[in-house]
């Protein structure tokens, strides 16, 4: 091996993340280097395919003294880290409240119950009710598309489907319009309906939605109570690779 290539090899740093001596490799974000290590930050929007861009806020952490988001800040050399406190998780359980009143998330009749990751994530942090009034927005059911489905009422704007149509299947489907409450997820055809675009079932964006709101017709509930990703395995650990597809 050559001096050159030797010298391009990442070199490996000690951090701490709640008081843990962990090891990450230079270059990596704090939510990489904590998925490493097989330490759990909430989080909704990453998926490690993408860039992150830290949207959804919920990987919020203190890294010496300041809030950063976890996906998006790269690590430095002995940095104290916190993520599993008191007063963050709070603010990711408000952060997550927001959204479950924000659509219309009946988690009894989803068919992504058991599976979504909104649902399993407000487990972890402990939420037992919305806190807030919901909006109860009025948002329709596009099911115009001979195989998908969407259901406006569980998007939560992670942006997940409109950068895998983008930069994956190279379709560029999806987008988000408006800002604030008046957020939707945009469908690009003339007619805005899904069934009027080349969109497929097998698609990258047809089977990355962590919610309930991009949907299979005619596969409803196919994992039965005992057998969905959250009751195999916990949240904590089926999510750390960023793969919540």
């Amino acid at each position: 091996m050559s001096t050159s290539n030797i010298t391009n090899i990442p070199s490996t740093q000690n951090c701490y993340i709640d008081g843990k001596e962990i090891k990450y490799t230079e270059g990596q974000t704090i939510l990489e280097a904590a998925s490493q290590a097989d330490i759990y930050i909430p989080h909704l929007c990453y998926n490690k395919k993408f860039k992150p861009h830290g949207s959804c806020r919920v990987c919020i952490v203190n890294i010496n003294g300041h809030s950063s988001c976890a996906c998006t800040t790269p690590v430095t050399p002995n940095a104290k880290i916190e993520s599993d406190t008191v007063e963050l998780n709070h603010d990711r359980r408000v952060l997550v409240q927001m959204l479950f009143t924000e659509g219309n998330h009946f988690c009894p009749s989803c068919e992504k119950s058991g599976d979504c990751l909104l649902q399993t994530t407000a487990y972890e942090l402990g939420m037992v009710s919305p806190h807030f009034s919901p909006n109860f927005p009025i948002r329709e059911v596009d099911a115009s598309h001979v195989d998908m489905l969407i259901d406006h009422n569980r998007c939560i704007f992670c942006s997940l489907c409109v950068r895998a149509s983008r930069e994956i299947d190279c379709k560029n489907i999806f987008g988000l319009a408006q800002r604030g409450a008046k957020t939707t997820l945009s469908v690009n055809s003339p007619s805005g309906r899904l069934g009027d675009t080349d969109f497929s079932s097998s698609d990258y964006a047809a089977n990355i939605c962590p919610v309930g709101a991009i949907l299979h017709k005619g596969t409803g509930f196919k994992n039965p109570i005992g057998q969905r990703s959250s009751d195999i395995t916990p949240l904590k650990t089926h999510s750390t690779s960023g793969e919540d597809a």
